[in-house]
């Protein structure tokens, strides 16, 4: 008898070994395959307009504060106090343009490794909480090969950092319910959101917490779990107290009360979008993953008593309740709700794939497949009779139909190849797309910034603020230009130009003559803007 224990014992640890190891190997592919979608041609585009412009302006600003000046500590924009944000995600940029330059690929580099890391922790998230190797495989690969998050996880913006940063706290959250050691890193999780997302974090936070009083209530009575949390946001709060000892009350309109209404949350939003705002972007951007949504819906209502269906609903439903009823809306914000439709996902997909006998497929898979194959040709055709960089969309286009048709035939057939071919071919497809120059399409709904702002910092006014008639504010000319550019109208630009001593004007050719302003002296010219001041004998 005691030699049959110790063979069984044997085998279980050679068995628990062999696990360990395929994991381990799981976890390395998937970051590498991650950080090689996240930083391909990353520095090939200018910054966007908006938070990745902002960040990278408070970043530099940070990297030439003097040492003594304790700037990392009290971020600033343009000079001025900035309160939106704590500074975690900028310090990491800073250090990054201390050892390559201040550039956009320094400025997207930490954020995107960040990111990718998210990719394998889905994977151990997927581990923690099923049985299934499969489930976590499935998940982890729908996470990177779903486009918003490889396109904002690319960004130098904060959302992608706090997603890995929320991981690592649920993780730590399963783990916690039989090794109570694991508070602690749900307490640093936990702090390092907020020290990235600031008061936002507190969303995320809320999540956790329902969810472990839907599951495991017992943790929450726990006076450990406390201590942890308290000891994980101590950097926080300390991050907020400094603050408040340094500008008192001025401090709290920006980083106490209204820290999630970003000043460059009118580039895209207005500051304002409809409720269902995140349901239409889950929508838009969530394809070829989205066919399978009915189905997964349909699995985890079943499930909702077991512990994995019920975190996928309070981490997808919860948050998504919580980010529609704030007023600034931006695509980004949604970014957190990713890793559980990955999730949900997964398990939908492993669950009929490893079905007993698979005779056919649902036929609203293989009818989707077929249209966004249709889509997709249709989109290459249309790009086939361009030349120069259209090709480059001809090929992503292709890519996608190809993709597409194949998995059609063969989910057709009820053949569960089908799912190889999506996951590769995704993948493929984004990385033709972040090597090409349309991965962010949005610098495309306004002027080229870099030749606008190469001219002002040629020209090297003497004011550090400039007025500019165009209609929005623009973060990345702020950032390349190193100057202050203040979006006014026809009357505050006329206005300006009577009772400044010496102003500066960014103007489109065009505005001259509505604007009919005296004694102008033209500076400098480039593409459809001018900058201009007045005559210096008038002044």
């Amino acid at each position: 008898m005691q030699e049959g224990s110790f063979i069984w014992g044997h085998l279980e640890t050679q068995h628990r070994a062999v696990n360990k190891w395929i994991d381990w190997v799981w976890v390395i592919v998937l970051l590498l395959a991650a950080v090689l979608l996240f930083s391909i041609n990353l520095g090939g585009l200018p910054l966007q307009d908006g938070d990745e412009g902002t960040v990278a302006q408070v970043a530099r600003e940070i990297f030439n504060s003097p040492p003594d000046s304790l700037g990392w500590l009290y971020p600033t924009l343009g000079g001025e106090p900035y309160h939106q944000k704590p500074p975690l995600m900028h310090l990491l940029i800073a250090g990054a343009y201390f050892l390559g330059g201040v550039n956009e690929w320094t400025t997207r580099l930490p954020g995107s490794i960040l990111t990718a890391v998210s990719v394998p922790l889905l994977y151990c998230l997927g581990r923690e909480l099923f049985r299934q190797r499969w489930i976590a495989i499935y998940s982890a690969l729908i996470y990177l090969t779903m486009l918003p998050v490889v396109r904002y996880g690319r960004l130098a913006i904060l959302d992608g950092v706090v997603v890995s940063f929320f991981m690592v706290m649920m993780l730590c959250v399963l783990r916690s319910r039989r090794d109570l050691r694991y508070c602690l890193g749900i307490g640093i999780g936990f702090g390092l959101i907020c020290l990235t997302q600031g008061l936002l974090g507190i969303l995320l936070g809320v999540v956790a917490i329902i969810f472990l009083f839907w599951d495991t209530p017992r943790l929450l009575t726990n006076y450990y779990f406390w201590i942890a949390i308290f000891i994980g946001i101590v950097p926080a709060v300390g991050w907020y107290g400094a603050q408040l000892l340094k500008y008192g009350y001025n401090f709290f309109p920006a980083g106490i009360f209204n820290p999630p209404l970003n000043q460059v949350a009118t580039v895209l939003e207005k500051n304002s979008a409809p409720p269902w705002f995140y349901v239409w972007e889950i929508c838009k951007w969530t394809w070829p993953w989205l066919l399978f949504l009915p189905q997964t819906m349909c699995l985890i209502w079943e499930n909702r008593s077991l512990s994995w269906a019920k975190m996928l609903l309070v981490w997808s439903g919860v948050y998504l309740l919580l980010i529609s009823g704030i007023d600034a809306k931006l695509p980004w914000y949604i970014f957190p709700i990713y890793p559980s439709l990955a999730l949900a996902f997964g398990v939908q997909l492993a669950e009929t794939e490893h079905l007993p006998i698979i005779t056919t497929y649902p036929r609203a898979w293989v009818a989707g497949l077929s249209i966004l194959a249709v889509v997709a040709s249709a989109g290459s055709i249309y790009f086939s009779g361009g030349t120069g960089p259209k090709t480059d969309l001809q090929l992503i286009f292709a890519a996608v139909a190809l993709t597409m048709t194949l998995a059609a035939i063969l989910a057709e057939k009820g053949d569960g190849q089908f799912l190889k071919i999506l996951f590769w071919g995704s993948y493929v497809s984004l990385l033709l797309l972040m090597k090409s120059n349309y991965w962010v399409w949005e610098l495309w709904q306004a002027y080229p910034v870099k030749p606008v702002a190469a001219m002002i910092e040629q020209a090297d006014p003497v004011e550090a603020k400039i007025y500019t008639s165009f209609p929005y504010h623009r973060s990345s000319l702020d950032f390349y230009s190193d100057r202050t550019i203040i979006p006014a109208s026809v009357g505050e630009l006329q206005y300006y130009w009577h009772y400044i001593p010496q102003p500066y004007f960014l103007l489109k050719a065009s505005d001259i003559e509505e604007l009919q302003l005296e004694s102008m002296t033209l500076i400098d010219q480039a593409e459809d803007w001018i900058l201009i001041t007045k005559e210096t004998s008038r002044l």
